[in-house]
């Protein structure tokens, strides 16, 4: 049974990072997890001293957090073996960044297998950001700038759909370029059988099995090629997307 926490952002502006969704994770992982592996690949600018450093200031950032809610981190760039150590996991958080060198990374060190294994024998899987896309079929609805070229656009696939996460109706003054919803309408002409969810800040989805749930402070926007966009809200039926 797939067990996901697929959040779209980490921080709102005033609050604490990891504030807002830091309930909804407890709930998620309950007491039956102790340790969770964090994935920090994405976090590419958070020192001055190189990836190394700045994977570590992302982990420690990271551990506090779970740290106050009962939760041991530790992160896999410290793992001599990226796969066992996916393998042995009792739950993964992957965080944000950007998607272009999470998914280059999630290619190079070949664990892409072991998370996809892992999460079908029912393993928690926790993403925020880049991490919520990096369990969709593609990365091809992330906003990122691709800072790098990954062997691959393909991603983890634990979900059927494609999620635009920090989803956002504005078109702000004075930009004359597309906006969010018309590059996503993009996406369509070319995807024509794939689902894309706007999943706006402070919203999430949780996945437990075949049940497919919203939740949050906001709607969520569909898109479909051929079908007029739409909004669904927390409580609504998602089982198309499944």
């Amino acid at each position: 049974m797939s067990r996901l926490l697929l959040i779209s952002n980490s921080t709102m502006a005033g609050e604490a990072y990891l504030g807002w969704p830091q309930q909804y994770i407890k709930d998620f992982l309950k007491t039956e997890v102790k340790r969770v592996l964090f994935i920090p690949y994405a976090g590419v600018n958070l020192s001055d001293k190189g990836l190394k450093a700045s994977w570590d200031t992302y982990e420690k950032r990271v551990a506090d957090v779970y740290k106050a809610l009962g939760y041991e981190i530790y992160s896999i760039h410290n793992e001599a073996d990226p796969i066992k150590a996916v393998e042995e996991a009792e739950s993964i958080a992957v965080g944000g960044g950007n998607t272009f060198y999470l998914v280059k990374m999630l290619h190079d060190t070949g664990i892409i297998p072991a998370i996809k294994k892992r999460v079908g024998e029912g393993m928690p899987y926790m993403g925020w950001s880049a991490g919520s896309n990096s369990a969709c079929p593609s990365l091809r609805t992330t906003n990122d700038m691709p800072i790098v070229e990954p062997a691959s656009f393909d991603c983890v696939g634990l979900i059927p759909f494609q999620i635009n996460p920090h989803y956002l109706d504005a078109h702000p003054d004075g930009h004359g370029g597309e906006t969010r919803e018309q590059r996503l309408e993009e996406f369509m002409a070319v995807n024509s059988d794939m689902y894309i969810v706007g999943l706006r800040e402070a919203c999430l989805l949780q996945m437990e099995g075949e049940k497919l749930e919203l939740k949050g402070a906001h709607s969520m926007r569909i898109f479909k090629n051929g079908q007029e966009t739409y909004e669904v809200n927390p409580g609504d039926d998602l089982s198309f997307l499944l």
